[in-house]
């Protein structure tokens, strides 16, 4: 007959449910709780902490998995989150993944992928898919991206996720926009990746699939750093684009593109100089009426870049003037 908890020495305590990690139970903990013993009352300290967090994690995903749950009590069982990755980077394609799991199914740590770290993001793509009932990924090439531009882009990797998956959906869950040319009801989600259990799913193995693809990007094409930004506007990644050129698999329509290759106005490179200089409201105030009466000679699309620094510029001189 098994013993309970108030009859095991501290050491067979600390070796079950510390070493061991077992489960413990609030009941557990009660009866932890009534035991005199010293030691017995720090490892009480320790697992009410474990069992708290445990805890909040466990109604953290309750919450993220609540449309599912619905969708599965109503015989709803094929449900398919699909999110992207790769939307803002200079380089490398955009990459979406569509994930189906049985019902009930729960995975811990499960969250937005940007919420999480490279080896964390690792080790619960494996357990993703251990545990999914089907897994699709949909690749949108630089080719695609230059062609249709970067949304319709990000809308066509979604639904070649979705059409790799092993059988057809009977429910879609988006982050952020529903995808066209998928037949099934879909629902989206503002910020889906982070409140919702198949989506955030969906960001993690769509961002391991893409940073090995960059990785390997790397190796084609050294020199840039790929394996390192992922292909993201970092000043390295610019200072090797400068140096370089753009390599084949870099985003030619991107307008930051032509302004690193030196294709904009010598206007539009003097103005950028004096707004990045400026670090005074009175000197970006100067910058703003410079702007506006030299608009007229800039391209439309420099004038929108250099507006952008603008309000760039206001929002750092304003978070200054806060943390003094």
């Amino acid at each position: 007959m098994a013993r309970g908890v108030d009859e095991l020495s501290i050491e067979e305590i600390r070796e079950r449910y510390l070493d061991k990690n077992e489960l413990v139970s609030a009941r557990i903990l009660n009866r932890l709780q009534r035991d005199a013993r010293q030691g017995v009352q720090r490892l009480y300290a320790a697992l009410k902490k474990r069992y708290e967090r445990q805890r909040e994690e466990r109604l953290r995903l309750d919450a993220m998995r609540y449309f599912e749950q619905l969708l599965w009590k109503s015989g709803v069982y094929d449900i398919a989150g699909v999110d992207e990755v790769g939307m803002g980077p200079l380089a490398g394609p955009v990459v979406a993944a569509a994930v189906m799991f049985p019902p009930d199914t729960t995975i811990a740590r499960v969250d937005d992928s940007k919420r999480l770290d490279a080896p964390t993001r690792a080790e619960l793509a494996l357990e993703i898919r251990t545990k999914a009932s089907g897994i699709g990924v949909g690749v949108a090439s630089v080719e695609d991206i230059d062609t249709v531009n970067i949304y319709h882009a990000g809308l066509l990797a979604m639904r070649r996720a979705v059409e790799a998956l092993p059988r057809r959906p009977q429910h879609v869950l988006v982050d952020a926009r529903t995808v066209p040319g998928v037949d099934v009801p879909q629902n989206m989600f503002n910020k889906g990746d982070g409140i919702n259990f198949s989506i955030a799913a969906a960001s993690i193995i769509a961002k391991t699939e893409r940073d090995a693809m960059m990785a390997a990007l790397d190796r084609e094409y050294p020199g840039y750093g790929f394996a390192a930004h992922k292909g993201y506007s970092t000043p390295e990644h610019r200072q090797a684009l400068q140096k370089l050129g753009p390599s084949a698999v870099h985003r030619k329509s991107f307008p930051v593109m032509h302004e690193l290759q030196g294709e904009y106005s010598p206007l539009f490179y003097v103005l950028k100089t004096q707004l990045e200089a400026a670090r005074t409201r009175v000197a970006l105030d100067e910058m703003e009426t410079a702007l506006r009466i030299q608009a007229a000679e800039l391209a439309e699309q420099e004038c929108k870049k250099l507006k952008l620094l603008v309000a760039r510029r206001w929002k750092f001189i304003a978070n200054g003037a806060a943390q003094r």
